[in-house]
């Protein structure tokens, strides 16, 4: 919290860029709401010299406040990680040490040391689940006021993608343009190009059943240059849920969703839509979404047509009984 004086000695575990970031600006401005004219110094590991660590950390004539950041700790040789741990022990008055660290096995021992010593740690893990890009944008609505309805989320990373710096980009715009209530009518009207382009748009029509809905997203992906690998596996990935959400029955989407290893919010959405498929029908897209990826990975030899022809396919398996 900005305001407050942070600990001397700051250690940042993880390798996800903007969480990273954010958390040496958190310092920063913790800093620079005592002493606006706090300095900020960045170095990198594997160009750091005992000696410049020495210097850099080195009370100046004046006390001014300075915040040293060292980056890729995870790359030092062991006469910097040794002096890295000597001299956090005593940092001088106004000088906070913020040392980046991957947080993996690479130099363990020096994010260990610091952890014993005493440093506050901020943990900055690679993203790479849905449920926790579910999480960052339910903290990034909270983080500017907003709320957000749990079919939003999913649309809006169908719409943006994974990458977090866009992520919260377009959350704080959808926040601000909203009024501060998200809903997932607000992303696919501000998103419109991108949602309703997107392999999984496609994948929506065409498990419902809409046939000229889902041919039009799939030539609107298309034109707009969707990789025909990412909308084939879409296909795959909305039948391998209607399949799995359907063998597990009419259970607490809550509940199934550590079992299931996905959101509540798919998982109620799969069990509205499962109601109208048969088994034999399942079966049959099954088949034509494993066929498809083949295809686009180099068996077809026109890939748009392929994806037209499962397309036509999966959606008339929904009507077989």
């Amino acid at each position: 919290m900005v305001g407050m004086n942070p600990a001397p000695v700051q250690l940042v575990l993880g390798e996800e860029e903007l969480l990273v970031e954010r958390a040496v600006e958190d310092v920063l401005g913790q800093v620079r709401a005592d002493d606006p004219a706090a300095e900020l110094r960045r170095y990198r590991a594997s160009e750091l010299t005992p000696v410049e660590l020495a210097d850099a950390l080195s009370p100046s004539l004046f006390a001014e406040a300075r915040v040293i950041v060292i980056q890729s700790a995870h790359e030092v040789g062991k006469d910097l990680a040794e002096a890295i741990v000597a001299q956090s022990a005593d940092p001088a008055e106004g000088i906070v040490l913020v040392v980046l660290h991957a947080g993996g096995a690479r130099n363990k021992g020096l994010a260990d040391a610091l952890r014993k010593g005493g440093a506050a740690v901020t943990t900055c893990e690679k993203v790479t689940r849905h449920e926790q890009r579910s999480d960052f944008v339910k903290a990034e609505v909270r983080r500017v006021g907003g709320r957000i309805a749990p079919a939003a989320i999913g649309a809006l990373i169908e719409a943006v993608g994974s990458d977090l710096r866009e992520l919260s980009a377009a959350t704080s715009q959808l926040v601000s343009d909203t009024g501060g209530t998200v809903d997932e009518a607000a992303v696919r009207r501000y998103h419109r190009g991108r949602a309703e382009s997107s392999g999984f748009a496609v994948a929506d029509q065409v498990v419902l059943g809409d046939r000229a809905g889902a041919l039009e997203a799939l030539r609107w992906a298309q034109v707009l240059g969707v990789p025909s690998v990412l909308i084939a596996d879409a296909l795959a990935d909305a039948v391998r849920t209607l399949a799995k959400v359907g063998a597990a029955g009419r259970g607490d989407p809550n509940q199934l969703a550590q079992r299931l290893g996905m959101p509540p919010w798919k998982i109620r959405k799969a069990q509205q839509q499962v109601r109208n498929w048969h088994p034999d029908g399942l079966a049959e897209a099954f088949a034509a979404a494993a066929q498809v990826n083949a295809d686009v990975k180099g068996a077809a030899a026109d890939a748009d047509y392929a994806l037209e022809h499962a397309v036509l396919r999966i959606v008339a398996a929904r009507g077989r009984r």
